[in-house]
């Protein structure tokens, strides 16, 4: 039987989603967790992966169990039994072939920049001291939608078979508080990618590129025309949408 697990997580105390030796990480606590209440090794595949210190306020893994259990009871446990900084919200009997990597059909990031010092965002945010411009930043976004090939925002030397990506929604906020929030939705993304288009983005804020320097750098697909890699401690996995959920 096949089931499908909800959950959220502080990224700072792990390297990243996936299980790595020497290291922790999400998908590795998950997995010893569930194999404790279960009493068999259980490997989890999860909806894809995050890098060491990103955040997740929606993420999905599948697992299989032969042994019936009750789904509510499980979340119970493995919310006591898992570290402060991963909550376990439901976990959903779903069809054999359900997964949660190659059935998601779209993935929503957010990044989170404060204009001012503030130790109450310390390594939930990032803090950038210089002027932005939002509209700049907005007008130069508006060049990312659409399927395109985005090389120029993906780490080197990652194993894809396409660097083609299909963004629907990239859009920055300001919130009262002085908050600027960058959301961006698309069908999937590539390593280091959201963290390079924000980097890519602030430039245009301060006025140190053009938005149409943005449709060249795309073009171009050289990852060393387009902005330097924001800090992971701003990036949410903020929403994971399929067709069966």
């Amino acid at each position: 039987m096949r089931y499908f697990i909800e959950l959220s997580y502080h990224g700072a105390p792990y390297h990243g989603w996936q299980r790595q030796p020497n290291a922790s990480t999400v998908q590795q606590t998950l997995e010893e967790g569930l194999s404790t209440l279960l009493r068999s090794t259980i490997p989890v595949t999860g909806a894809g992966r995050t890098d060491t210190g990103v955040h997740a306020r929606q993420m999905f893994a599948h697992f299989d169990c032969d042994t019936s259990f009750d789904p509510e009871e499980i979340e119970r446990k493995l919310n006591s039994l898992l570290p402060a900084g991963i909550a376990i919200h439901a976990i959903r009997k779903v069809h054999e072939d359900a997964h949660a990597r190659f059935d998601a059909t779209s993935r929503t990031y957010k990044y989170l920049v404060i204009p001012r010092k503030d130790p109450f965002t310390q390594g939930l945010a990032y803090y950038h001291r210089y002027p932005l411009s939002t509209e700049m930043m907005n007008h130069a976004a508006e060049v990312l939608l659409g399927r395109q090939d985005f090389r120029c925002f993906s780490r080197s030397n990652t194993d894809v078979k396409t660097f083609f990506c299909a963004i629907e929604k990239a859009t920055w906020n300001r919130e009262d508080n002085g908050l600027l929030v960058f959301t961006i939705t698309a069908d999937r993304f590539l390593r280091n990618m959201v963290r390079a288009v924000v980097g890519t983005l602030l430039e245009v804020g301060r006025g140190k590129i053009t938005p149409e320097n943005v449709k060249k750098i795309i073009e171009s697909k050289n990852r060393g025309n387009a902005g330097a890699s924001v800090p992971a401690h701003g990036l949410y996995l903020t929403k994971i949408t399929y067709p069966f959920i």
